[in-house]
């Protein structure tokens, strides 16, 4: 399996994180993607550098205003008095209430950063366009015949919606490639096994029906995002019945995980899709940070195992999965798991 991968993201390392209160460095690092790099090559896989796509697919996601907000937010933010050297939002507009889009460069930031993780640094902006890349280069190979490749993104992009950044993510990387794909094919599939739901995926393909979505993920009863990822969030208009979430309890296993995928695969087959987009987090994992779910180490092969039997061209999109002793094991066990099948 080929993979793409950019240096160009080890800049970008955000400081401020607000957790239950307390502003924190980012759980989203640099050495996150050093060490999964090592883990793709350790598997025996060769890094091909992310090629540039230009503006083109990025602006096929996302409106203009938000890129242009992502381009320069950071030097218009370090333009004000005392102002820190990240951006982070302080105000944000009241859901369901008439609201004027904002000028000013702290009201923008409360418009287009839904939460406090995903502050905005001096290297952000280009880290983002490179990792959107390094998902377009995939998808791209998967147009000119190739089966399978991975693209090792940094910053991750499922919880990125159209117009608003969002849970450590700014272009939705995941979206980017199945928008590319449909290029060639009429349907595509995005299947998300992140621990946490992908929102802005799900926000981005809400009134679609060409791109099914389907996000496997811990309860947002109790886990972030908490606002979505239930059950019965199905789409809307032409895309009802296209959006399929399978919130899972704490600490749900790798036995009780695989049941719930079968069925998710199930619908994908119904679905019938020319291509699949598989959003790969590492971070249901026993031992992650988050410690939501207990999917084990070789869990993580039997789950892609039984997502490559779909059989269909796939692009596998990096997403989360945190510093650990076991994130190497998990991407190797994970590609493993997929190519063997």
């Amino acid at each position: 399996m080929k993979f793409i991968y950019s240096h160009e993201h080890r800049d970008h390392d955000p400081q401020q994180f607000m957790v239950r209160g307390q502003l924190k460095r980012s759980n989203e690092q640099p050495e996150r993607a050093d060490i999964l790099l090592r883990a793709a090559e350790t598997a025996g896989h060769q890094p091909i550098l992310a090629e540039d796509f230009g503006p083109g697919p990025r602006a096929a996601v996302h409106t203009p205003t938000y890129l242009r907000f992502l381009e320069t937010a950071w030097q218009r933010w370090r333009e004000l008095p005392d102002a820190a050297m990240e951006v982070l939002p302080n105000v944000f507009p009241f859901p369901g209430q008439p609201f004027t889009y904002p000028d000013h460069i702290v009201g923008q930031a409360g418009y287009h950063m839904g939460d406090c993780a995903c502050s905005i640094g001096e290297h952000t902006w280009h880290a983002a366009i490179n990792s959107a890349h390094c998902a377009t280069h995939a998808a791209e190979l998967i147009l000119q015949g190739e089966r399978a490749v991975y693209a090792l993104c940094r910053p991750p992009g499922h919880h990125a919606y159209v117009d608003r950044a969002n849970g450590f993510c700014y272009l939705n990387n995941a979206a980017i490639a199945a928008q590319h794909l449909r290029g060639k094919y009429g349907r595509v599939a995005i299947l998300d096994i992140d621990v946490h739901h992908g929102n802005g995926t799900q926000g981005i393909f809400w009134r679609r029906a060409d791109v099914l979505t389907v996000s496997i993920h811990a309860d947002p009863h109790f886990c972030t995002p908490f606002f979505t990822g239930h059950a019965h969030e199905r789409g809307d208009g032409e895309g009802f019945g296209y959006n399929i979430n399978v919130p899972l309890g704490r600490g749900t296993t790798t036995d009780e995980y695989l049941d719930a995928l079968e069925n998710a695969l199930v619908s994908i087959r119904q679905f019938s899709p020319g291509a699949l987009v598989l959003a790969l987090g590492l971070d249901a994992h026993e031992r992650d940070p988050y410690r939501a779910l207990a999917v084990d180490t070789a869990g993580f092969a039997r789950i892609t195992a039984n997502i490559a039997q779909l059989g269909l061209p796939t692009v596998i999109v990096q997403e989360g999965g945190y510093l650990s002793e076991d994130l190497g094991l998990n991407l190797e066990s994970a590609l493993r798991g997929f190519e063997q099948a």
